[in-house]
Formats: C-alpha cells, structure tokens, sequence
C-alpha cells in the first residue's frame, strides 16, 4: 500500500486533534495531539488505527468529534472514504468504557448531564468513551452516549516516531525495541 496524501485533522483543545496519512482504505496512520490519553498516548505519538466499527471494551478508538449543541453536519463517514473525506473531518482519541447493554460507569453518571433511567444502561448502537487523562479530557462525561456510526477507527499499536530507528518506551513499560 501506498501512503495517499497527509490530511490536518482537528479537535478539542486538550484532546487528540491528529494528523493522518491513509493507507489504503482500512489502515490510518494517525499522530496524537494533545494530552487527554496520556499515559497511555502522549502528545506526538503515532498511532495504527485499523478501520472498523466494532469496538470492545477497554480498546482505544479514533471517533469523529461530537457536535455540541447542535446536530451532527455531516452523515457518519463511509468505510470507503479516501484520505480527502477523512481529512475534512475532526477526530479525537478515546478508550471504551462501556458498550451498548453495559451499565453506564459511574464516572459517566455523577458528572453527566444525561437524564438517565434507573438503571442506567448503554443504549443500543451507542458506546460510553473516557480519556485517560480525566482532568484534560472532554469524553462522555460532558458530551453524553457516543454514536458507533462515528468510530473512525481501532488503534493497533503505537508507532515508531518518524525516522527513528528504536522508539523510547514510555515510563512503565519494559524497554524492549520494537521492530
């Protein structure tokens, strides 16, 4: 596969605005922008994200930004989209903490604005996404159930930084390189 054309993708402050390079139609390269994922993902890492719709619990998603307070201004992006369509579109980076028939977390219910029914329950075709940065991320404890139609993506696995032979683990994991 060759890489098409980078596109500038953007976000919330503080989140994960990315820049992408498409390969192919189920491959994306994206680099993260921001400090909502950190540890795990920290400002400048690149990230493999593979296409699909189908997330699970505890896996971490490129999902198109929400619209707040107003309506979505655009249909969910196609599996087919090229580089352009994905590029005109903003993106952030979140783990799932809930999927739909899940209870909703408690992190979601005591700071949500959401009028839940007791118990609280993941609606169908809707997913809960938390950063894990809480204190410098704007998830679904302020933007509410997220639609499945708008995942972008799953992320494979950090990347190499660009012209770098061996990457630096990050504190905490084992210094092995990765090949």
């Amino acid at each position: 596969m060759r890489p098409a054309t980078a596109a500038t993708l953007l976000g919330l402050a503080g989140l994960v605005p990315a820049t992408a390079v498409l390969l192919g139609r189920g491959l994306v390269v994206v680099t993260v922008r921001g400090v909502s994922m950190a540890p795990a993902y920290r400002d400048g890492d690149r990230v493999l994200v593979r296409r699909t719709t189908r997330p699970t619990r505890g896996q971490v998603l490129v999902v198109e930004r929400p619209a707040v307070r107003t309506r979505w201004p655009s249909r969910p992006l196609p599996a087919t989209a090229g580089a352009r369509t994905v590029g005109r579109r903003q993106w952030l980076i979140k783990r799932v903490a809930a999927l739909p028939g899940d209870p909703v977390p408690e992190a979601v219910l005591s700071t949500s604005f959401l009028a839940l029914p007791r118990p609280p329950r993941v609606p169908d075709g809707s997913l809960v996404l938390l950063g894990d940065n809480p204190q410098h991320s704007v998830d679904s404890r302020h933007f509410g159930f997220y639609p499945v139609e708008r995942v972008l993506g799953t992320v494979v696995r950090r990347l190499r930084p660009a012209g770098a032979r061996h990457r630096l683990p990050h504190p905490g994991e084992r210094a092995a390189a990765i090949r």
